[in-house]
């Protein structure tokens, strides 16, 4: 099959483009056609070598943990699927080799999900990693309710935009930090938005002038420094990329793979409670594009590739 893989760490130029040997199904896994993948931070740091200390690699690698396609044959074990049903995933396992940046993936049952029916594949293979990040923290760390004040960072991003979403339809009302130029995209989304930077809890604490109940960081650095500074007496904090956050008597969050999870957005998904936007789709040959977009961390929603099934 046709996929991209790296043989060492570096930069977007060691990503290739060709023919690597087809996945292997296992008795709990699903062997997915891949319509489309979506790229997350997590990829270009594990292709530099940043998760070398927790993740082995078994090079050669084929990055990307998201995906959207039809399920070409379920493994011995797996009753939950049969060929032709539509699936989204966050393919992690617990080495690196197997992503999904390629026109099949091996994807254990445990990470798999029904694509909801009203999204594109597109549009889908964003939901996954974001989604359950978001899902994970709002909903289980955070635990936001109804009434809370919740402040979420770099909130136009693909995790950001989907946090935003979860906890205004928890009944939250919502701050989100982003560049001005993203504004009017958090106003639509039911936020009131915020630009980061210096003067930062000045202007939350114009918002919210008894402080934030939750925050949610996604930056690390000044920002979570900043969501400990406004949170009221007995706010939560959590973050997904600073693990100072354990000092602030916050918890840091790394997101796991969970169907169940996975399901329940893709339902929130069909109900129109959430939606993912795709800021940016280009072809799984330009993957090593596609990881240079994201790591200059401008991006509004998820930057996709697509595997083309037109011959």
């Amino acid at each position: 099959m046709k996929a991209i893989s790296y043989r060492q760490y570096g930069g977007p130029e060691v990503l290739e483009y060709g023919d690597v040997r087809d996945p292997k199904v296992g008795p709990d896994s699903v062997l997915v056609k891949v319509r489309a993948a979506s790229v997350n931070p997590v990829d270009w740091k594990c292709r530099e070598g940043h998760l070398d200390a927790i993740i082995d690699p078994v090079f050669p690698v084929i990055p990307g943990w998201d995906v959207a396609g039809v399920v070409v044959q379920p493994g011995a074990s797996v009753p939950e699927f049969s060929v032709g049903d539509e699936v989204i995933g966050y393919v992690r396992e617990d080495f690196l080799s197997r992503g999904t940046f390629a026109e099949y993936v091996a994807a254990p049952v445990r990470t798999l999900a029904r694509k909801p029916r009203n999204l594109t594949f597109e549009e889908a293979s964003g939901l996954p990693l974001a989604g359950l990040t978001a899902y994970q923290v709002i909903t289980k760390a955070l635990a936001v309710t109804e009434g809370d004040v919740v402040l979420v960072h770099a909130a136009a991003g693909g995790v950001g935009s989907l946090a935003v979403q979860l906890a205004r339809h928890a009944g939250a009302r919502v701050i989100g930090t982003a560049s001005e130029s993203n504004h009017g995209f958090l106003r639509e989304l039911g936020a009131e938005p915020v630009t980061y930077g210096e003067g930062l809890a000045g202007r939350v604490r114009e918002l919210a002038a008894e402080g934030v109940d939750a925050a949610f960081d996604t930056v690390g650095g000044d920002a979570l420094k900043v969501s400990a500074e406004v949170l009221a007496p007995g706010g939560r904090l959590a973050s997904i990329s600073d693990p100072a956050v354990i000092g602030l008597g916050g918890d840091y969050c790394w997101v796991r793979p969970d169907a169940d999870d996975l399901q329940r957005l893709a339902q929130l998904a069909e109900q129109d409670v959430v939606t993912v936007h795709v800021s940016e789709t280009l072809p799984l040959e330009r993957a090593a594009d596609a990881h240079r977009l994201s790591a200059e961390g401008r991006t509004r929603g998820k930057i996709v590739v697509t595997v083309d099934w037109t011959d």
